[in-house]
């Protein structure tokens, strides 16, 4: 069986928190979330390409209405989709909660939409586990994948 057609539970948020699809969200707000995970800023004018470009996008908001968690999906809307800056507040006593609460919206979609499309992802060591409860295989087969920054 493709792990990708196992349907785990819908991982739940706790009281307060909410998941949104493609909100309006300030390029601060995204820097600000990529910078407590350790990734690099984007300038404004990035970020509403990127955004724009995007076939949508996912974000997590905590009970005091500050951006904890991101997720945006491209796609050629048949056979490959692509999962792109994954990111939930470290500092955040939810963010296993928020990662699964990404990942188990966008394949929500992605099965009702694009079902059987590849997925791809780089995601960061403490989403592993979220997105093995969510039927990821990481590296299945031994089969390692390898990526490039161009600065």
């Amino acid at each position: 069986m493709i792990p990708f057609r196992l349907h785990p539970p819908a991982p739940r948020l706790r009281e307060g928190y909410r998941l949104l699809e493609s909100p309006e969200l300030a390029a601060d707000d995204l820097n600000r979330l990529l910078g407590v995970c350790g990734e690099a800023r984007r300038s404004d004018a990035c970020w509403q390409l990127v955004l724009q470009r995007s076939t949508w996008h996912v974000a997590v908001f905590g009970a005091d209405d500050r951006l904890v968690g991101f997720v945006r999906v491209t796609s050629d809307m048949a056979l490959n989709a692509n999962l792109w800056d994954l990111c939930a507040d470290p500092g955040d006593p939810a963010q296993a909660e928020i990662y699964g609460a990404l990942v188990g919206s966008v394949l929500t979609r992605l099965r009702r939409d694009l079902g059987g499309c590849s997925i791809s992802l780089a995601a960061p060591a403490d989403a592993l586990e979220a997105l093995a409860l969510c039927g990821f295989v990481i590296d299945p087969g031994g089969i390692r994948a390898m990526g490039l920054t161009l600065e």
